[in-house]
């Protein structure tokens, strides 16, 4: 039976052929109305040909100015560095400059005290006459200085008695000389005696004075406590 509609209810359904149709309707006007809105496919093409490039080379840009940014950091650190390290340097050259001055200074210093020293000592040591008075303080200031006693009474005395001041004296003839060792001098000492009891500091000479009176002194404190307890030949 043949099928009745009624008004105002409902539609007849599309049939397929009536479905693609309408499809290509509709794309057909979408595309014409792209077309419209667009100047026109070759231009649009070259518009977004041109903008690809002009946005790389923004991006170029901006990549080399935070380089050269960051080079321009680096640089201003490394002048920073260098400066400090120059002022580090010429601070430690200024301070070894200033303690090798002071050294020198101090050197220099130390020297003219030394010399003014020296010259002091030069002007208080004594200057002893050359003759018996003479050979008599000296000996004596020696003898202090060792720790070895005598007068200067005991010693004139007894060198009066021995060579009568005669520091080249030689007795020949007693048993000393007799037995090869004859006693010289202003104390008349022999030679064994001398050597043994020499004081450091005079002369090896058994002739030269100061050494003949200092070790003659030196064996009389040893034998008798001093020369001034010698009154006769010892």
């Amino acid at each position: 039976m043949p099928k009745h509609y009624t008004p105002g209810h409902s539609r007849p359904a599309l049939t397929k052929t009536q479905k693609f149709s309408i499809a290509g309707v509709a794309t057909l006007g979408a595309a014409a109305l792209a077309f419209s809105l667009v100047p026109g496919s070759a231009e649009a093409g070259t518009q977004n040909v041109t903008a690809a490039p002009v946005a790389f080379k923004q991006n170029v840009d901006a990549q080399q100015a935070v380089e050269a940014g960051v080079i321009k950091q680096h640089t201003a650190a490394d002048k920073v560095a260098v400066t400090a390290k120059q002022k580090a340097d010429a601070a430690a050259a200024a301070k070894k400059k200033a303690a090798e001055e002071a050294a020198a200074k101090k050197k220099a210093e130390d020297a003219r005290k030394a010399k003014e020293a020296a010259s002091r000592a030069a002007a208080r040591k004594p200057v002893y006459a050359n003759n018996l008075d003479g050979w008599i303080r000296q000996s004596l200031d020696i003898m202090k200085s060792k720790g070895i006693p005598g007068s200067y009474e005991g010693l004139h005395r007894n060198i009066m008695r021995e060579s009568t001041g005669n520091p080249n004296a030689v007795n020949g003839w007693d048993i000393n000389a007799i037995n090869g060792t004859p006693s010289i001098g202003l104390l008349q000492v022999i030679k064994p005696t001398f050597d043994a009891y020499h004081v450091e500091g005079t002369s090896t000479n058994i002739y030269d004075p100061v050494a003949n009176i200092t070790a003659a002194a030196n064996y009389a404190a040893d034998k008798y406590g001093s020369m001034d307890n010698v009154n006769g030949a010892y």
